[in-house]
């Protein structure tokens, strides 16, 4: 039963993320708006004056920032400037990613639904559901961080000059890359942030469907089909966007950032990248990219327990 969780688990996961992978670079570009280009020591923003060692040029404090744009605008300026392909750039690390991250989360999660379920009712009290979303996300995430970073990089690629754009031919180029030039370490940079939003994504996620397909079912509003599987999965999908947000803003800027040899990094860690972002940009600037986030998690969250339940039936004989 445990094995058969997991491969439930990722086949479910790897179609979510694929079908969905455009609307998530899109919310990865928003994420980054607002963000100097000039990597890897951006000076853009009022609040890094202070790091230059009094060498504060008044050139870089009133640079004009660049106007934030929607979704859709960022998603007819990618098709313009980087064709329909860039729409999937990525696609592999998003492939190894879920083949990693979400079928390990996905499949503990079952085992500890198996182990705590009560049997006489056979249902799981919320926040046992709760606690195994959190212990399965957070492992889950350590276990996949190095296809996360990968991703986010190939995603934000498009939006570098053309001089500083890391060019990765794919996943496996870009692991191995980072491991050469900026060290094994690298390929767990913001591993916190990945398992802090990790955790609280499973925990909502997963434990939100949970919860209110039983209240749909107990109630009788509908039968345990189709309508109570898009319904919940799509209520689950809305929480988890809310509850992730601001974790996957400094997740994205931290693992996105450039840091070369005897230069100072943009953020010395996740506390530091999220004040700089606050200062610079107001606190909203936690919940950049929430329309394509809500956009593509909804999506994802339908498609990865509709796929969960029908993987369920085919696979319920072995």
């Amino acid at each position: 039963m445990g094995v058969k969780g997991f491969v439930e688990g990722g086949i479910a996961s790897i179609i979510a993320g694929c079908s969905t992978h455009p609307l998530d670079l899109i919310k990865v570009r928003m994420q980054l708006q607002g963000e100097s280009l000039a990597a890897p020591n951006p000076v853009l923003r009022p609040a890094f004056a202070f790091n230059n060692g009094g060498a504060i040029s008044a050139i870089h404090v009133t640079a004009a920032p660049r106007p934030s744009v929607g979704p859709v605008a960022v998603g007819l300026n990618i098709l313009r400037h980087e064709g329909a392909a860039a729409l999937f750039s990525g696609v592999s690390a998003t492939v190894l990613r879920q083949t990693l991250y979400s079928t390990t989360r996905m499949g503990l999660y079952d085992v500890l639904k198996t182990k705590w379920t009560n049997p006489e009712t056979g249902n799981m009290p919320l926040v046992r559901k709760i606690t195994a979303g959190l212990i399965a996300g957070g492992i889950g995430a350590a276990v996949g961080n190095p296809a996360d970073v990968a991703m986010v990089r190939m995603q934000a690629d498009g939006r570098l000059p053309a001089a500083a754009r890391r060019n990765y031919t794919s996943v496996v180029d870009a692991i191995g890359s980072m491991a050469r030039k900026e060290g094994v370490g690298s390929l767990w940079r913001g591993s916190s942030l990945t398992v802090n939003r990790a955790m609280i994504v499973t925990a909502s996620q997963l434990a939100s469907y949970d919860q209110i397909k039983e209240s749909i079912l107990e109630k009788g509003v509908m039968g345990d089909g189709l309508g109570t599987h898009v319904t919940a999965s799509f209520a689950a999908g809305f929480v988890a966007s809310v509850a992730s947000n601001p974790v996957d803003v400094i997740k994205t800027r931290v693992m996105n950032m450039s840091v070369e040899a005897g230069k100072a990094a943009p953020y010395s860690g996740a506390l530091d990248c999220a004040i700089k972002t606050v200062r610079a940009e107001g606190p909203m600037a936690l919940y950049k990219g929430f329309i394509p986030t809500i956009s593509r998690q909804g999506p994802f969250t339908v498609v990865l327990f509709v796929t969960l339940e029908q993987v369920r039936k085919l696979l319920k004989d072995f």
